[in-house]
C-alpha cells in the first residue's frame, strides 16, 4: 500500500499502560532515553510501543510493557485515545493495567523507572497530558 496517498487518518499507533498499583495507589513510569525520533520533548512516559498486525492491541501492550519494565501485566481497560501537539501524526492508545508478575527493571528504550501517585506524573512529563487523561489519573488517586 502506497501510504503517501493519504493525506489525513494515517497515524503512528502507540499503546500504552497506566500501570497501576491498588496497593500504593501508584503508577509506573519510565524515563526514556534522550532524542526521540517521533517526539523530541519526551522524557518520562508510560510504558508501551507500538502495536503489530498479527494481534489485539492488548497482546502488544503486555509485550511492550515486559520488555520495557520486566513485570507482566493484566490489561483491565481502555481508558482513551489521543493525539499530541507536539506530533499530530503519533496517536497513542491508554489502557489501565495491573501487574501480575516479573521483576521490575528498566529495558528496552527506557533507562528508569518510577512509582508515583497518579496526579504526579505533571512534575515528571515534559509533553502534553491531555485532561481527560489527567482527569482519570486523579480519580486513580483517591479510589479503593
Amino acid at each position: 500500500m502506497d501510504w503517501s496517498q493519504f493525506e489525513k487518518g494515517v497515524f503512528l499507533v502507540n499503546v500504552l499502560a497506566i500501570v497501576y498499583d491498588p496497593e500504593t495507589k501508584k503508577i509506573l513510569i519510565g524515563r526514556r532515553k534522550k532524542n526521540d525520533p517521533y517526539v523530541k520533548e519526551l522524557t518520562w512516559c508510560f510504558p508501551g510501543g507500538r502495536p503489530g498486525y498479527e494481534q489485539d492491541l492488548e497482546h502488544y501492550l503486555k509485550e511492550e510493557v515486559r520488555k520495557k519494565t520486566g513485570l507482566e501485566v493484566e490489561v483491565k481497560k481502555l481508558v482513551f485515545a489521543k493525539t499530541y501537539p507536539e506530533n499530530r501524526e503519533v496517536l497513542s492508545i491508554y489502557f489501565l493495567t495491573r501487574t501480575s508478575g516479573g521483576k521490575e527493571e528498566p529495558g528496552d528504550k527506557l533507562v528508569e523507572l518510577k512509582w508515583v501517585k497518579p496526579t504526579e506524573v505533571r512534575k515528571y512529563f515534559t509533553t502534553s497530558l491531555h485532561p481527560k487523561v489527567l482527569d482519570f489519573l486523579k480519580k486513580l488517586e483517591v479510589k479503593e
